[in-house]
């Protein structure tokens, strides 16, 4: 059997089993090629390149156990893995945190909010942390900012130290516990959220993939807009008077827009289309 054919017999296997992707794949061939690519210690990024190569009889057993424990446990392949990949970039990932996935990361990387930006954009925030990948990559785009990263849950905290002295930058990204924004100081010029937001309906109805996570960093209340509620009021007095929120609401546009029917934002365009993540300015935020 070659790694190409062992890869498509993953897939289907997947596929059959009805698994749930949505956490840095969106179909049964990706996801099988990473388990695939991943358990034989080959590079993520080269299918092609080794897609005619021999699989023994041992290291289609051991795919096989892997491709059997992403069915049976229906955990994200990143938990199985211990390692997600956000813009090219590697990251530590286990159940203490959600996988990272947030589409701020495509907008730092492609500078879809440098325009709000200035040379006086030195201290940022990245609230609600999770495992410390957005405060990672913003401290990776902007060489000479401060990057403080906060979380209400320890467990989380513990992954985000593992990821910031990962990448070497223990200097410039500094850890707080926090319930939103209850026990960070000073303010920010930079505010990224990618907060719990989702409602109580869809909540009842994620797959068993995304049940997996913590509820803690998804479930927004009734409506997904309780975190956001309380941060929309106290953000303005962490903020600089130039400072901006970048805020990432998913698929509740609609309940953001009731929740907040007089609130100028601006919508950025990401991979996902111009309802996923807003731009509020700390004057907008204010009236």
């Amino acid at each position: 059997m070659t790694l190409i054919e062992l890869v498509e017999a993953s897939a289907a296997q997947l596929a059959d089993a009805g698994v749930a992707f949505g956490h840095g794949t969106a179909n049964a061939f990706d996801e099988a090629a990473w388990l695939v690519l991943w358990q034989m210690g080959l590079p993520l990024d080269d299918l092609d390149g080794v897609a005619e190569m021999a699989v023994s009889p041992q290291q289609q057993d051991t795919v096989a156990e892997l491709i059997s424990q992403r069915i049976h446990t229906r955990k994200p392949a990143a938990y199985l893995t211990r390692e997600a990949w956000l813009q090219g970039v590697s990251f530590y990932v286990d159940e203490r945190t959600i996988v990272p996935r947030s589409f701020i990361a495509e907008l730092l990387m492609d500078g879809g909010f440098d325009y709000w930006l200035s040379e006086q954009t030195l201290r940022v925030l990245d609230l609600c942390t999770g495992n410390g990948s957005l405060a990672v990559l913003a401290a990776m785009c902007f060489a000479d900012v401060s990057v403080d990263a906060a979380d209400i849950s320890p467990p989380a905290l513990e992954v985000a130290r593992i990821n910031i002295d990962r990448h070497n930058l223990q200097e410039r990204v500094h850890l707080i516990q926090s319930d939103g924004l209850d026990a960070v100081q000073g303010l920010y010029d930079l505010i990224l959220c990618n907060p719990p937001y989702v409602n109580a309906q869809s909540m009842a109805q994620l797959p068993a993939e995304y049940r997996a996570e913590p509820a803690l960093a998804l479930a927004g209340g009734t409506d997904g807009m309780d975190f956001i509620r309380k941060l929309i009021t106290q953000a303005p007095h962490h903020m600089s008077e130039s400072g901006v929120l970048v805020l990432e609401i998913g698929n509740e546009r609609a309940h953001f827009e009731q929740a907040f029917p007089r609130l100028e934002v601006v919508w950025l365009e990401t991979s996902a289309g111009e309802d996923q993540v807003l731009l509020a300015t700390r004057a907008s935020l204010l009236t």
